[in-house]
């Protein structure tokens, strides 16, 4: 089943970009979040690196696809009011050697606006230098990684970080999400 989304939201409504790769997004990390920003009011977008659809997994089973919005060569990212990263490890770790992705990822993060990275999302922001100095949550098996690259991890629930030029907000896991999701929300309506 491919999902679509419409919108009807006046211009002045936040709109948040959700990047991801062709496949591997957990689910949940997608949908969840998204939700919560149209229930706020704002206006989700999906960035991948190809038009057409992307699909979600529930943990290693195929789930939903979903009609991407922009490439990451068409979006402007000065246009987004925040940034989310859903996890799933075959999204993470496709979506973080994609120099396209890697290039959004970096004009966005020139904003200095809000990201919001869940689980294995943060791959990308490793690849792009973007965790030197920052506190930081994911699944664990992502621990080596973000201290390799200068970052305290640490395995919480919810972290917000806001020591450098953008507040980061992660959290490990779809258990999480009632936490992340009131967190986001709460940044990018700011």
């Amino acid at each position: 089943m491919v999902r679509a989304y419409a919108f009807g939201y006046a211009e002045d409504m936040d709109t948040v970009a959700f990047l991801v790769s062709k496949e591997g997004i957990e689910q949940a990390e997608l949908t969840e979040p998204w939700a919560a920003v149209e229930k706020a009011g704002g206006r989700p977008q999906l960035i991948s690196m190809e038009a057409g659809t992307v699909q979600g997994f529930n943990h290693l089973t195929p789930a939903d696809t979903f009609r991407v919005d922009q490439t990451v060569v068409e979006a402007d990212p000065s246009s987004f009011d925040g940034l989310v990263l859903p996890g799933g490890v075959a999204n993470g770790d496709l979506l973080r050697w994609q120099r396209p992705a890697q290039t959004f990822l970096r004009g966005y993060l020139q904003t200095g606006k809000p990201v919001a990275v869940i689980c294995h999302g943060g791959w990308i922001l490793i690849e792009v230098d973007a965790v030197d100095a920052r506190r930081i949550t994911s699944w664990p098996s992502m621990a080596t990684d973000y201290r390799n690259a200068g970052a305290e991890w640490v395995d919480e629930q919810l972290v917000v970080d806001t020591n450098g030029p953008f507040t980061l907000i992660s959290s490990r896991k779809p258990d999480d999400l009632p936490a992340f999701c009131q967190e986001l929300v709460g940044q990018f309506n700011k």
